[in-house]
C-alpha cells in the first residue's frame, strides 16, 4: 500500500500556502477594522487617533505575512503560540461568558491555529519535495 509513501505533491502544498496567507492576510483586515470601528464609533476618537490604533494588527498582520513567505516552519510556530496565548489571555483576564469564548475562537483562535497548521504543512510538504530532487 501506497498510503504512507512520502511524495512531492506541489499543488497541494501551493494550496496550503495560498489559504495560510489568505487567512493571516484576511485577520489583520479585520481586527484592523474591527480596532478602528470600535475607537471611532464607540470611544469617540477621531479619525486619525482610530488609524494609528488600528495600525497595529495591520503592522502585525503584515509581518506573518513577509515572515511566512520565507520562513514557513517559524511562522506556523509562532501562530500556533499566539493562537495559544489567546486561551491563556481569556483565562488570565477571566472571560466567564461562554459567548465570548466562542466569539473570540470563531474570529481569532481558530483562524489563527489554521494558518499556524497550513504554514508548518506547507513547511513540510517543501521538505519532502526537497529530498527527492
Amino acid at each position: 500500500m501506497q498510503l504512507l509513501v512520502k511524495t512531492c505533491k506541489q499543488e497541494r502544498m501551493n494550496f496550503e500556502r495560498l489559504i495560510a496567507r489568505l487567512f493571516v492576510a484576511a485577520g489583520g483586515i479585520f481586527w484592523a477594522a474591527a480596532l478602528f470601528g470600535a475607537d471611532f464609533g464607540y470611544r469617540d476618537q477621531d479619525v486619525f487617533n482610530s488609524a494609528s490604533s488600528a495600525l497595529l494588527p495591520l503592522a502585525i498582520a503584515v509581518f506573518a505575512l513577509i515572515l511566512g513567505w520565507f520562513y514557513e516552519n517559524l511562522t506556523g510556530v509562532l501562530l500556533l503560540i499566539a493562537a495559544a496565548g489567546v486561551v491563556v489571555w481569556g483565562l488570565m483576564a477571566g472571560w466567564e461568558e461562554t459567548g465570548v469564548w466562542w466569539l473570540m475562537s470563531g474570529v481569532l483562535t481558530a483562524p489563527t491555529a489554521v494558518a499556524g497548521l497550513l504554514f508548518l504543512s506547507a513547511g513540510r510538504m517543501q521538505r519532502i519535495c526537497e529530498l527527492e530532487e
